[in-house]
């Protein structure tokens, strides 16, 4: 838990670990005020804006209290719903950032006129480039642009903001900064509008997930509620600016995990994605993003054939599109020049690409549209080929190299342009194919990325409600399910930040290996704080105080006894260095993750994860310090209920059971490693608890007399498990 500069109050952004600017050193002279604020603000000025603060963290603390004893239903209808506006709002105002960054680089600079889709005006574009030596040049402002603000304000702005967001829920559903959101809405203006090729719901997702997190430090919800707040901004700010709500509301619940599905998402998904869909479309109208000329009706089953065809292929060009795009971003990261001048080189690249093949260009749902239709009938084969590796190449030069934009679009692209390549080819002798490109397509778009972002079902709906094409979901089924399987035999996707299943998170590992967790609660174990700090105290103060103590950081409390967040004693030893009269509220840290009195265990050792696994505070409903809770003090109650309730077991499904028991001084495991101890077939150790230290089991985990092992097994193995971890004396009994 470390605090700094950034985290003054609950409605600010969390501090980061990485650089937000220039190095700083020791100042030239003497400290001329506190480490943040406006370096002339005013004494009476400085005082109304604490004050301000003050009441929001009142109204905020006040708001929570009330929320987070509401049952499931009404308590996500509210934040949803709330979540849902932020999105529909972000989306509206980066979609037209976008547009007038692209008029003025492509238009105004380069003369040139992207096309654009049915639902944005289904503009034909410039058939030729009016000033082609410039092209290049703009791309290059506009990359070297976005790398200069990204880099120096918002490092975790770099790339694709969809990956960072599921990151965040999983580790820190507190931690996205406001600055980073800002900063991708403006450098993926700057990247896309130029001309690179990127996605359009990166920045949407950023934007939403962002203030789904801000609602979890503000409002002081559980880890849980706040990993349910990020995934849904996520798809509700998708599912926004494509026009595909119900897509929206699944891939809150589809993208966190590759195999898995997070279903207490969906619910919340729902409410948010349609809400945030109708303030999009209250200002840009409700029409899907593309259309079909003439629809579609399945009514050729030789095409399904075709369609498996295209599920080959769009499973192998989106492991090359994964694969090529780290390739590139690793390429990037050895360059040796600055960061801030690599997405220019990578503009410079697709610039020059863009001189043969404009289709790189932008976010390429023109070119979509057009292939949709006969437009694209009399351009090259050989060109038809080439662009879905082109698009593969200037999505990984323009994001891969430290431009900001989404995955997402440009995969959609890719796949678009893979399907019309199949209905090239296959249109003069295959029978079936028919005259009409569209379904090749649609099903190109869902297969290539419904795979490789391991999201098959939400991006199946996406594609589906974006085009007006839902006849085609169930034949697209078999090219989906193909490329979805030959992705997943190569383990990739496209997002690396997701978890294989709910059951690779902490949370859910803790609760399958410590199920006495469950049984116990927060305030059986937690602790009066050491040392508790209020606002009001100076840096230098508090600094001592924490030494003397001897504890790496406490909680801070305003003049209500209203719970603010902590401070870290490195952190205040930085700003002691400088500024030693410096009231610690300048760097109290919002953002730390607390658990409610009132919950389990199991809650608290997920909140203790998210925290960096040293403490957290415990608070009350009203936002009241109870105490402190750390490792310590919930192993030491954990083993008290164990000598209760040692030898628990548990039927988790029909055919397996949690049995936990504590290693006798006579068994016959004492020694071995678990992946030669013997064990009954089927039987998986989970944790092993080793005096006060918690390992989650691996086979070189070697068992110890006094160990608490927790396993999953048989029911018909459950005694013979029991019989091997407690040992046989040598009377014969069976140690007890």
């Amino acid at each position: 838990m470390t605090g700094g500069p950034d985290g003054i109050d609950p409605l600010s952004d969390p501090p980061s670990d990485r650089p937000s600017g220039p190095p700083s050193g020791p100042p030239s002279g003497p400290p001329s005020g506190p480490p943040s604020g406006p370096p002339r603000q005013g004494p009476h000025r400085r005082i109304r804006s604490m004050a301000a603060k003050a009441t929001w963290r009142r109204l905020a603390g006040a708001l929570g209290a009330r929320i987070n004893t509401m049952s499931y239903l009404p308590k996500w209808l509210i934040l949803a719903s709330v979540i849902g506006v932020i999105a529909g709002a972000g989306a509206v105002v980066f979609f037209e950032a976008l547009r007038i960054s692209t008029h003025l680089f492509l238009g105004l600079l380069a003369g040139y006129h992207v096309p654009t889709p049915a639902g944005e005006g289904n503009s034909a574009g410039s058939a030729h480039f009016a000033r082609a030596w410039a092209i290049p040049l703009v791309v290059v402002l506009g990359a070297l642009a976005s790398g200069f603000l990204v880099f120096t304000w918002a490092p975790e702005a770099e790339g694709h903001g969809t990956d960072a967001a599921i990151d965040a829920v999983h580790h820190s559903p507190r931690g996205i900064r406001l600055r980073a959101v800002a900063v991708k809405i403006v450098a993926s203006a700057l990247t896309i509008g130029s001309g690179g090729s990127g996605g359009r719901e990166g920045p949407t997702a950023q934007i939403s997930a962002g203030f789904g997190s801000l609602l979890a430090r503000a409002l002081d919800l559980s880890p849980e509620d706040g990993r349910i707040a990020v995934s849904v901004g996520i798809g509700s700010g998708i599912g926004a600016i494509f026009s595909a709500p119900l897509g929206g509301a699944v891939l809150a619940a589809d993208i966190v995990y590759r195999d898995d599905f997070e279903f207490e998402a969906l619910l919340p998904g729902v409410f948010a994605s349609i809400i945030a869909y109708a303030v999009f479309g209250a200002v840009f109208g409700y029409q899907p993003l593309f259309a079909i000329p003439g629809g579609y009706h399945f009514h050729q089953p030789i095409q399904l054939v075709w369609f498996a065809v295209i599920g080959l292929l769009a499973g192998g060009l989106g492991l090359l599109y994964s694969k090529s795009f780290y390739g590139i971003v690793r390429l990037s990261h050895s360059l040796p020049f600055s960061k801030k001048l690599r997405p220019a080189l990578g503009g410079l690249l697709v610039g020059l690409m863009a001189l043969g093949l404009p289709e790189v260009l932008g976010t390429g749902y023109g070119w979509v549209q057009k292939g949709l239709g006969a437009e694209m009938l009399h351009t090259p084969l050989l060109i038809i080929l080439a662009l879905p590796l082109a698009r593969i190449l200037a999505t990984g030069l323009s994001i891969g190299t430290g431009g900001s934009g989404g995955v997402f679009g440009p995969g959609m692209v890719i796949g678009a342009f893979t399907g019309l390549a199949v209905w090239r080819v296959l249109e003069p002798f295959a029978p079936g194919v028919g005259h009409n490109p569209a379904p090749f397509v649609i099903v190109g778009m869902m297969a290539v990325f419904g795979g490789i972002s391991r999201a098959p079902i939400a991006v199946m709906l996406m594609v589906a409600q974006m085009t007006g094409s839902i006849a085609l979901l169930g034949p697209a089924m078999i090219a989906v399910a193909i490329a979805w399987f030959i992705v997943g035999r190569a383990d990739d996707s496209i997002y690396r930040s997701q978890l294989r299943t709910r059951a690779d998170s902490v949370a859910s590992r803790l609760r399958f290996g410590l199920p006495l967790l469950s049984t116990l609660s927060v305030a059986s174990v937690v602790n009066d704080p050491t040392v508790l700090l209020h606002d009001h105290t100076t840096a230098s103060e508090a600094l001592q105080v924490l030494r003397e103590a001897g504890v790496p950081g406490a909680p801070v409390i305003d003049a209500h006894g209203t719970y603010l967040g902590t401070v870290d004693a490195d952190a205040l030893a930085l700003v002691a260095d400088h500024h030693p009269d410096s009231a610690i509220r300048e760097v109290v840290d919002a953002t730390t993750t607390t658990v409610a009195v009132d919950t389990t265990l199991d809650v608290g050792m997920e909140a203790l994860t998210q925290a960096g696994g040293r403490w957290v505070t415990v608070t009350s409903r009203n936002r009241r310090v109870v105490g402190i809770l750390a490792v310590g003090d919930l192993v030491r109650g954990y083993r008290r209920s164990l000598d209760v309730n040692v030898s628990r077991i548990s039927q988790v499904t029909a055919h397996a059971v949690a049995v936990e028991e504590r290693v006798g001084p006579h068994s016959k495991l004492i020694g071995h490693p678990i992946r030669s101890a013997g064990l009954p077939a089927g039987c998986v150790v989970i944790t092993v608890q080793h005096d006060n230290e918690l390992l989650f089991a691996e086979g070189t985990t070697t068992i110890a007399e006094g160990d608490v092992v927790s396993a999953l097994t048989s029911p018909q193995s459950v005694d013979t498990l029991r019989q091997l971890l407690r040992g046989t004396r040598t009377d014969g009994g069976i140690d007890r």
